[in-house]
């Protein structure tokens, strides 16, 4: 892939998913910011494009054999992708950030009172992630295997479809409130950065949220700057045919 200053960061990630690590060190939001170019998510996080050009071809120059198996991937299976991997993540992880979040207030709480809004955050965050992902499960995602099946029919019937935009921008709003309720948690505990009279619990806890917010990173790109372009682009196509 050629890179180039009007290509979009969530282009340039889709490529390859190594670049995520070049633009996490530079601050530049990859998934819930990958729409704009590389030039402005450069100007927005005050980064010299100069400089981080040749950084993210050096990258890219290497293989990345997960990135292109998912882009190749039909949208049905990349949904099924989404809920094994990503949804089951949360699942599984949001039960033991709590009960280890409400052991560090007890235990921390005194002498770290930002423990206390970190708790209440991620408690909205796991609440509002729950939902979410059900409206994709029982939703969007059935409306993406059905276009995928009529796409693959003789003389698919179109009645059904036409205005997956607007769940879609839900979507994308939830991902953005997400995405900035993570930032302001890893602001709150400098990074995830365990204090010096901090515990065992206490590493373990802040290196979960650290994955936790990662996976939903990736989580986010996946949806926004695939599943979700590819699922409007593909809307777009049957309607355009009948």
């Amino acid at each position: 892939m050629e890179i180039r200053k009007n290509s979009t960061v969530g282009e340039i990630v889709k490529e390859n998913y190594k670049t995520a690590q070049v633009f996490d060190r530079n601050h530049i939001d990859f998934c819930c910011g990958g729409g704009i170019s590389l030039e402005k998510a450069c100007e927005k996080a005050n980064v010299d494009i100069a400089t981080l050009l040749p950084e993210l071809e050096t990258v890219v120059q290497g293989n990345d054999p997960d990135s292109k198996y998912i882009d190749s991937m039909e949208l049905n299976e990349l949904c099924d992708y989404i809920e094994k991997r990503h949804h089951s993540y949360v699942n599984d992880n949001i039960p033991f950030l709590q009960e280890k979040l409400n052991k560090l207030c007890n235990v921390h709480g005194e002498n770290h009172p930002e423990l206390y809004k970190v708790r209440a955050l991620f408690e909205t965050a796991a609440g509002n992630l729950t939902v979410h992902m059900k409206k994709e499960e029982l939703v969007l995602f059935p409306y993406i295997r059905r276009l995928v099946k009529s796409k693959n029919e003789v003389n698919p019937g179109t009645s059904e479809f036409g205005g997956i935009d607007a769940p879609i921008q839900t979507m994308l709003d939830e991902h953005q409130s997400e995405g900035e309720r993570f930032f302001e948690i890893a602001a709150l505990t400098s990074n995830y950065s365990c204090p010096p009279d901090g515990c065992n619990t206490y590493r373990i806890t802040y290196q979960t949220l650290t994955d936790f917010e990662q996976d939903l990173h990736r989580h986010i790109h996946l949806e926004n700057n695939i599943l979700f372009l590819k699922a409007l682009a593909l809307e777009k196509e049957i309607i355009s045919k009948n």
